[in-house]
């Protein structure tokens, strides 16, 4: 990455987070002063929106090896429904299985989105079908595109031509990278037969080899560097 580049993208990172916590209501003062975490999502349903811990701190402290940032290492565990929601700029939900929202739920996370939040949904292999669900109740009129290789997500950091990469085979068809807009923005992407969050994990855990874990890294920066730093 040329040097201006680099020093451009530390900065955009900064300004990002601030203008993206200041537009929620009431959202940023019960954090840390000069640091902010990320959420993992936490919802009802009887899904493992818990499992691999280790993902989101993994690749935290690697985004930071590449673009130093104010993301806190540490992350919460935040309810779908709460009002807490709104003190976070990024938003992280997986799982393999069911999910269900009432309307206070669906209201809050579309609230949250449209003031400026961005969720990140990693299908960790079953999700798919509750996922396409939820997201009709979110946004009904909002229709969910298959993102094109040239999109910036996939060109921030590191450059990605062929689109979101595959880390794990689950149904061996190709991994996709989906996403929702409001206004213009990109409100909500979801990775599909890929599983990045279990390339972030400790590496016992899946047995993956480094150079696709390198692989679930990089898109995350990408990831996080478009999601804290674009249409604010």
């Amino acid at each position: 990455m040329r040097g201006n580049r680099y020093l451009l993208l530390i900065t955009s990172i900064y300004i990002g987070i601030a203008l993206v916590t200041s537009s929620f209501p009431g959202s940023v003062s019960a954090q840390d002063e000069g640091a902010y975490r990320i959420a993992r999502i936490k919802y009802r349903g009887g899904g493992d929106w818990y499992n691999d811990p280790s993902s989101l701190t993994n690749m935290i402290n690697y985004l930071k090896k590449y673009v130093p940032s104010a993301l806190d290492v540490q992350y919460d565990d935040v309810s779908i429904g709460s009002p807490d929601l709104f003190k976070y700029p990024f938003a992280f939900m997986t799982g393999h299985g069911n999910i269900t929202l009432n309307e206070e739920e669906i209201q809050n996370v579309r609230k949250y989105l449209d003031n400026g939040g961005f969720l990140y949904i990693d299908d960790d292999y079953g999700f798919d079908k509750y996922v396409r669900k939820i997201l009709k109740e979110i946004y009904p009129n909002n229709q969910m595109h298959d993102l094109p290789y040239s999109h910036p997500i996939y060109h921030q950091v590191f450059d990605f031509p062929g689109g979101c990469p595959k880390i794990h085979k689950h149904d061996g068809k190709p991994a996709q990278g989906f996403g929702i807009y409001h206004k213009g923005r990109l409100v909500i992407y979801y990775t599909y037969q890929t599983n990045l969050a279990d390339g972030w994990a400790d590496p016992e855990i899946h047995k993956d080899p480094q150079a696709i874990r390198e692989k679930a890294f990089k898109m995350g920066v990408n990831l996080f560097v478009y999601a804290l730093t674009h249409d604010r």
